[in-house]
């Protein structure tokens, strides 16, 4: 008997605590302003038991959460939007006037920049193509067309291709290839990044 006791009590007191500590914090917000929803709700027409002492006070609960409830997304929508804002404004005026690091910073942004714009192709295309040698291959990302002096002195239509290195991605190799001698793939982006990232584990086309 003792044991189930125990049991059913171990089972009971968390749904007991839940529901005291929701109606404790329901009271808690909806306290300051129920006078003044009660006063409102009786000025609506009759309508029954909603019009009863009980009814008017559940109503007035649930209309003051909601309210609450949208009153602090917004209010966090707000404070959120203008205070990030000010803060990345602010710091992007520090960086950009310091010596030196204000190059590395611009040159990093703007890079950035172009690489997350929502039209733009930059490392969108996954090639395979003979890398380091004809006789193996590798994967890349085709960033750009590249300079056109470089495809006029070598007489090829060259395509700047990021090679992205394993476990890193980050870091890589940028060359320059023949167009000519790019496979490209039915592969995605982030397909290619997790395949290069996972060392060939995480194969494409599967989570």
């Amino acid at each position: 008997m003792k044991k189930y006791f125990l049991t059913g009590l171990v089972t009971l007191l968390p749904v007991a605590v839940t529901i005291w500590v929701f109606t404790f914090i329901v009271h808690l917000l909806t306290k300051p302003f129920m006078g003044i929803m009660v006063a409102l709700l009786k000025l609506l027409p009759d309508y029954g038991p909603l019009r009863s002492e009980q009814g008017i006070r559940t109503i007035s609960e649930i209309l003051i959460l909601v309210s609450l409830f949208l009153f602090i997304v917004f209010l966090g929508l707000i404070a959120r939007r203008f205070f990030f804002h000010s803060l990345i404004k602010f710091g992007d005026q520090i960086l950009n006037r310091i010596p030196l690091v204000n190059k590395v910073y611009k040159t990093s942004k703007e890079i950035i920049q172009s690489l997350l714009a929502d039209k733009g192709q930059a490392l969108k295309q996954v090639v395979l193509f003979p890398f380091p040698n004809k006789d193996s291959y590798c994967l890349g990302l085709i960033t750009s067309p590249s300079p056109k002096t470089c495809s006029e002195e070598t007489e090829n239509d060259l395509l700047s291709v990021f090679i992205p290195t394993t476990p890193n991605p980050t870091t890589g190799f940028l060359i320059m290839i023949p167009k000519k001698e790019l496979i490209y793939l039915k592969m995605s982006s982030e397909e290619a990044i997790k395949y290069v990232v996972s060392c060939a584990v995480i194969q494409p086309g599967k989570s």
